[in-house]
Formats: C-alpha cells, structure tokens, sequence
C-alpha cells in the first residue's frame, strides 16, 4: 500500500524546477526549450484540464491511476526527469506500447521453462504497460494496469539496457517521480571541476540531516541514523555513504561497503583501510584492481598504505591497534581471544567501548577491528547490533542490554548437530593446570613443538598440506588448535581426525600428564566414515589411570573407571550414537569440570601445532604406503 495522503504536486516541482534552473552552468550553451524552462523556473508545461484528461482516458479506456492524474493538474508532461530522461508523457502522448520495443519476447526468451506465473507477468509488461517516456536516453518508463495497490496506484516500471539490470520498480507514479528528483540530486552533488556548488533549501536539509544522524549513532540510535543516511545517500550527499556503510559493516555486511569519500581520506583510512580490504580479499578471487577503483582520488599515502594494509590482511598478520583506554582494552581482548575465550574478549571490548574516541567527525564506530584475524571473528550481526548501540565518542545515552555469550559452559555442544558436518568426528586433549602455550613440548617433537600463528582450522589444514612433502598411510599426526578450556585446564582440539584404527591406535593421555593429570577423547559416533567409535582415556603423571573404547559394537576397558563415566551407562541397553555422545560429554563436564569454546573452534582463529603420530608405528608383516610429493616439479 502506497502513502495515502494526496500528493502536494505544486511545492514540489516548484522546489525541483528552481534547483534545475539554478544548477545550470551561467557559460554553458543551453537548448532552446532549456533556457525558455530556464528563464521561467519551470520544468513543466499548462496544467491540463479535467476534460483533457478525460479524453485522453477515453483514448486510452482506462482510467489513470490517482498520483498521474494529479500530476497532469498541475503539468501536463515533464521535461529532465532524472539525469536521463528527457521528456516525460502528457494527456497527448501517453500510449499503450504494445511490445513496440520487443521488448516481451526478449525477457520471455530468459525465462526458464518452470518459471511461476509472477515472472511471465512481469515479462508480459512490455505488451500491456502505459508507455510515458517520450524522449530518453534509451530508457523505458511504464505504468502497469496489472500491479495495481488498493488505493488504485499503478506500478512504474524502468529500464535500460545499458544499466544491465532488472526493471526497477515503484509502488506508484509519485514514487517515481520522487526517485527521478533524488537522481537529479544525486548526478549535481559532485560538481566537475570548475563548476560551482550544487547548493540550496533541499542540500542544506539534507546535510544537517546527516549531521544529527552522525550524533544519534554515536548516541546509540544507529536505526534512526542508519535510515537518515540512506535517505541521504539517495540524494548523493557527501558523507552519507561512508557515515553510513560504517554502521553496515559492523552489521556483517560487506557487499557494496565501501566508505565512499571517508576512506580516501588519510585521517580515517588506517581505521577504515582494513575494513574495506578484508571484505575485498572476501570478494576478489585474487584481482586487486577493484579495490582501487574504490580509493580513486586518494593520495599516495592512502594508497601506500592501502597496499601494505592488503599484504597484512591477505597473510594473517594484520593487527589492529587503538589509542588511549579503548586501545589497552584491544590487547587484553586479543588476548583472551587467542586462547578461545572470545565472549571474554567481547565483552572486555563492550566494557571499554564508552570511552573510544573517533579519529574525526566521519568516524563513528571502531572498525579496524573487523580486519584482525584474531578479533574479527568476534563480530556477529547481534555483537554489532550491541556495539552501535552503545554510546561513545563522548555523546550520552542508554546502555543496551550485553549479547548472550556464544560459547556453553559445557561439552555437550560438541553433540549437537551441524549442517555442514564438519564434527561427525573429533578428538581432542585436556591437560590441568598448564598453559596452552606448553601444549605442544607435551605432545609434539622437535620443529613441530612450536606454536603457529592463529588461523581457522581449513587455513591451519591448507598451509601444512601446501608445505608437507611426505605421506604416510602409518602416520596419523594431528594437526591441533590450542586454547583455555575453562579456569584450570587448557585443550588441543582436532576438528577433522583421521581414520580411527583401534588395532594401532596410542592415547597421547599418558605422555601428555607428566606431572599432571590429561584427558583424551576422540569420538566418532556420528562418523560417516566407518563404524562409529568412542575412546577417553585418562592419565596422571605419565601414567595411564583408566580408559575404554567403543568400536564396532564391542567395549574394551581397563583401570578404574569412575561410576560417572562407566561406559556401560551410555552403551548398554541405551541407544547409541548423539545420545550416547551428548550423555558421555555431560557427564565429562560434571566430572572434569571443563568446557571448549565452540565460538573460537568452530569459527574462530586459535594457534595450532602437529602432534607425534596418535598409531603406534607398523609392525613385522604390516603393510604401509608412504607417498612422496615434489611439488616444485609439479610446478
């Protein structure tokens, strides 16, 4: 349903017609028809009476929706609509267009053969559409008898083929013309050189518009901001775009983000540079030469540093950085979020985020962020949500409620189902009372008792399958990413194990205990590989106390194993499989008193290291393959 209040015709092709005549050049050489409208302030010709527009409609046999014929009281026609067309239609030259332009056959040939009835309507338009456009640069303008709202507006539809894209719709004939008034404004807000300011009533209202937006979204009311910007950006105002893809991104948004006339700017581009870049590096598939279209007109600085900036993002090492609290805030979040305690992180940011500073009146939120590969995965569309929401940059207002945490204080997650099936089966090791730090000289050898640098689990996976040379069909070394699994114990996770054999298979709980005390799981009871299988095993000072395994329906334990953890209550008459998974996992939780951050394995980054093999090396008699690539000579 279309806006019911009548639409005051006069006021606004007045305003339209002063601001045309007023943006022409005083030098340029004008048509004749331009400088008589010039002269006169006025885009339009005579009204036409009720009796013209009556007959034009006994031409036409239909009766012109409500918006078009209250236009025609006022101006019978209109000339400059838009940037782009010409002349528009009046009671003597409105017509059916009747598929003059072919224009039916061509979108019909588009069509697939099980398209619905709503897309051959709208192909069909070009047979029973009201053509208005009289004089145009090739653009199509018609009203559809067919689209009709409840007040009795017909639909407008565009096109030209040179925008390569769909018919672009509006709910009614005054809809359109605002739009047309919008993209006037649009094409004069950026004068060539040499010309003067685009400058008057409508600008000036929209310039304050975007500064009030600018303080309500550093008040918190990024919704009312967001909308006047938009409302902005429409028009072409400066800053708009930029003020208001800032809020965009940090919705999770990056499809056409580009901080347009903000980021080209040296004050705000070491905020905004890394933002712009991670969502190109997104998009790009390796061409780079988009991202400078979008900092055309930048200074070499900007765009020296756009080009490191591209180099740090693209390789991981990008690392954001802030001044005054707000930056100390940045460290200890990083931190926290390198050991996979990223609501920790989160909200240590959100706790600081009141007295963040913008580098300057376009900068409305902290943004470079989003580019670090430890911090950016903290961000989802209801973090950011709470983070425009929350007052700063010394403006006032209400606090929202803090988002609920990502990460359950339990096991039992690793459970639950996932559409990708990424965690059908893992393994994963505890150790109490360590660093995550010391993980790997507790379960990995020479060269690969070392750290690497935080990454997702398929970055960690692909950088050590690019390096790795040697294959073995014996070798089973886990590739782990390390982190704090609750207050006293710390975990290395492998989110996409090999094949589990129990014949040749060594718990690494016994060498990872020295001294204190080490739980290994791997669980493969939603497995598509195999028959499913769960092993824990648990060791204490080098020592194996007590494990079991469950696979091919048989169970093998030995030592102790407490009544809260005896298999039997989870694979005896009990059915198997998640149950018998998300059963074990509480009952580890009560028992061990841990949890692994689901955020930070399953979307973050985490350092990560290659254990010893988890098989025992092949016997007397045992066959085994090992596979030896050179890849230079690949190459």
């Amino acid at each position: 349903m279309t806006n019911t209040t009548p639409f005051d015709w006069r006021p606004f092709l007045l305003r339209w017609s002063g601001e045309w005549s007023d943006s022409l050049p005083d030098d340029a050489t004008q048509s004749e028809g331009d400088e008589a409208a010039r002269r006169v302030r006025w885009l339009g010709f005579p009204s036409a009476s009720e009796e013209r527009i009556a007959a034009m409609e006994e031409r036409l046999g239909r009766r012109m929706p409500p918006s078009y014929r209250e236009f025609l009281k006022v101006s019978d026609g209109w000339q400059h609509a838009g940037g782009f067309i010409w002349l528009l239609a009046g009671t003597t030259d409105a017509r059916w267009h009747n598929n003059e332009s072919g224009l039916a056959d061509m979108f019909e040939e588009y069509l697939d053969e099980d398209a619905g009835p709503e897309e051959r309507r709208e192909a069909d338009i070009w047979r029973r559409g009201l053509q208005l456009d009289v004089d145009s640069d090739s653009i199509h303008v018609l009203l559809d008898p067919e689209d009709v709202d409840e007040d009795g507006e017909w639909a407008v539809y565009t096109w030209a083929s040179w925008r390569a894209a769909p018919p672009e719709r509006y709910a009614s004939f005054a809809e359109f013309m605002r739009g047309m008034y919008r993209e006037f404004h649009s094409l004069r807000a950026r004068p060539a050189d040499g010309e003067s300011e685009f400058a008057n009533d409508t600008t000036r209202e929209l310039d304050a518009l975007v500064e009030q937006a600018r303080l309500d979204a550093l008040r918190g009311d990024w919704e009312r901001a967001w909308h006047a910007l938009d409302e902005a950006k429409e028009y072409g105002r400066p800053r708009a775009a930029g003020l208001g893809d800032q809020i965009r991104r940090l919705l999770g948004r990056t499809y056409m983000v580009y901080f347009e006339d903000v980021v080209t700017d040296p004050q705000y581009a070491p905020e905004l540079l890394p933002a712009l870049v991670a969502g190109h590096l997104a998009r790009s598939y390796g061409d780079d030469s988009t991202l400078m279209f979008h900092l055309r007109g930048a200074g070499d600085d900007v765009v020296s540093l756009a080009y490191a900036t591209l180099e740090q993002v693209r390789n991981g090492t990008y690392r954001y950085t802030a001044a005054g609290p707000f930056g100390e805030a940045v460290e200890r979040a990083r931190e926290l979020a390198r050991w996979g305690n990223t609501d920790g992180a989160w909200r240590t940011l959100m706790d600081a985020l009141p007295v963040w500073q913008p580098l300057g009146p376009d900068h409305l939120a902290p943004l470079g962020w989003v580019a670090d590969p430890v911090l950016g995965p903290l961000l989802t569309p209801e973090r950011g949500r709470e983070l425009l929401s929350t007052p700063r940059g010394g403006q006032t207002g209400e606090a929202p409620s803090p988002t609920a945490g990502l990460d359950p204080d339990n096991l039992a997650w690793l459970a639950d189902p996932d559409p990708y099936d990424n965690l059908t089966s893992y393994r994963f090791v505890l150790v109490e009372g360590v660093k995550p730090e010391d993980l790997p000289g507790r379960l990995a050898d020479g060269n690969e008792a070392a750290l690497g640098d935080p990454m997702t689990s398929d970055e960690a996976r692909h950088r050590l399958l690019r390096g790795q040379r040697e294959f073995s069909s014996y070798d089973d070394k886990a590739l782990m990413a390390v982190g704090r699994a609750g207050t006293r114990w710390c975990f290395a996770f492998d989110t996409d194990p090999a094949h589990f054999d129990p014949q040749r298979f060594v718990s690494p709980a016994a060498a990872a205990s020295a001294g204190t005390r080490a739980v290994v799981v791997w669980s493969g009871l939603r497995t598509w590989r195999g028959e499913p299988f769960f092993h824990l095993s648990v060791a204490q000072d080098g020592a194996e106390q007590y494990a079991f395994t469950y696979a091919g329906g048989e169970m093998r334990r030995t030592g102790e194993i407490p009544r809260a953890l005896d298999p039997e209550r989870f694979f005896g008459s009990r059915e198997e499989g998640t149950e018998a998974e998300r059963s074990l996992l509480e009952a580890m939780t009560g028992e061990f008193g841990v949890q692994l951050p689901r955020h930070a394995i399953t979307d973050g980054r985490l350092h990560t290291f290659t254990t010893r093999s988890w098989t025992r090396p092949p016997g007397n008699g045992e066959a085994y393959a090992v596979v030896s690539m050179n890849w230079d000579a690949a190459r």
